[in-house]
This record gives structure tokens, sequence and C-alpha cells, in this order.
């Protein structure tokens, strides 16, 4: 007859036997990558290849208080979109299905490209319905990208297309998107927020209203400073 202490040894011992003979048996890869680089990326999805958190914050999309025009205007191509409406976040899948439209209608144009001016590398977090508040951050669900008014999204170029062939292929790229956008090209102003900068026009003065007075004081030399 066997004893408690015994049978628990014997247990014990054949439980930790067996449990040794398994991870004998397992293959361990060796890698340098860290675990958020393992994530599986194709080569023509949008999504940054490395990050170094992989939650981050909600945040707001940016409003452009300061005055600055940067990113509103053409830079590569002819024709081209921007936001009109509200900014919005727009998401990888949502900039990958516009630009599959775009590349879809110049494919009868050889050496036309299209160039994608914003890039979604932002993760967003989702918690299931119905969950209860805490317990951590939700798990990774997409990337997306925050883009305020005025932004421009796409531009196409190349070769060159047709104003009525461009029109027609932005607007079906654009209904794909979750904001208003508005069709621009090389000598469209920038725009500030709703604000369109257009350029100052040149004043033309008449000489017959000034007065002679001015006028003598424009034609007379400036005296130069002596050294």
């Amino acid at each position: 007859m066997f004893s408690l202490s015994s049978l628990s040894r014997r247990v014990l011992g054949s439980g930790l036997a067996r449990a040794s003979q398994l991870q004998s048996t397992q293959h361990h890869v060796p890698t340098a990558l860290s675990p958020l680089s393992l994530f599986s990326r194709g080569r023509a999805q949008l999504a940054p290849k490395q990050v170094k958190n992989i939650k981050r914050h909600k945040g707001r999309i940016p409003i452009p208080t300061g005055g600055s025009t940067k990113g509103t205007t053409l830079a590569y191509g002819e024709w081209g979109i921007r936001i009109k409406g509200n900014g919005a976040r727009l998401s990888a899948k949502q900039l990958t299905t516009a630009q599959e439209v775009i590349m879809k209608k110049l494919k009868i144009l050889k050496g036309s490209k299209v160039y994608l001016r914003v890039f979604p590398d932002i993760p967003v977090c989702i918690k299931g319905n119905e969950t209860r508040m805490g317990k951590g951050k939700g798990t990774f669900e997409f990337w997306a990208t925050r883009v305020p008014i005025g932004r421009v999204i796409f531009e196409i170029g190349g070769v060159p297309i047709r104003e009525e062939l461009a029109r027609d292929i932005l607007r079906q790229a654009a209904a794909k998107l979750p904001t208003k956008m508005e069709f621009i090209n090389r000598s469209t102003p920038p725009r500030l927020g709703n604000l369109v900068l257009h350029p100052p026009k040149p004043v033309h003065l008449d000489p017959l209203t000034i007065p002679e007075g001015v006028l003598d004081a424009a034609a007379a030399p400036q005296p130069t400073a002596s050294l």
C-alpha cells in the first residue's frame, strides 16, 4: 500500500518528467525582432514598418490656428483633391480603396502616377460592445491618420491628363472618403481652414489722380549715405 506522501511524489515526478520531455521536443527559433515588429504587413499595405508603442492616445484632429498653409497645394502632380469639409480621421482601408479606384481608372494612361500625400501611422484600439469600464485599453484594430481641413489627399500626374478625365477619376475616389473634398489644380490658391487665400491683385494708379508734389518726390533722386 502506498502512503499519501509517496503517491504525491510519484505523481509529481511523472508530471515533471513529461513536461521536460515536451520542452525538449519543441523547437524555439531565436529572433532579433521585438514583439511589436512581428505584425504581418503586406508589401502594398498602408502600415508603418515598425512602431515603438502599439497603443496610443486617441488624440484630436489638428486645427490650423497658427496660419500655416503647408500641405494645402499640389506638390507633385497636376490634379488633386483636398479636404473642403471638416477634418476627419481616415483609416488605411479607406485610403487603399480610394487609391485602387484611381489606379484602376488610370491604367489606360501609360506612365501615369498616383501620389498619396498622407500616411496612416496612428494605431486605433477598440474595445468590444457592452464592455465594462477598466481592465486596460482595447486591442489594436487598424491604422489611421488625422487630417485637418484643406489638406491634400491625392494627386495624379506623370503624363498629360485631360481635366474632364481627372475630375471624373478624383470624383469617384472622393466618394470613398468620409468627408467633403474639392478638386484642385496647379493654379489653385492655398487654403487656411475655411478661408481660401487668393493672391492680392496689383493696384493700378492713375497718374492724373496723384498730386504733383507726390510725383516730384518719387521722381527725385534719393541721397546716398557718405562713409
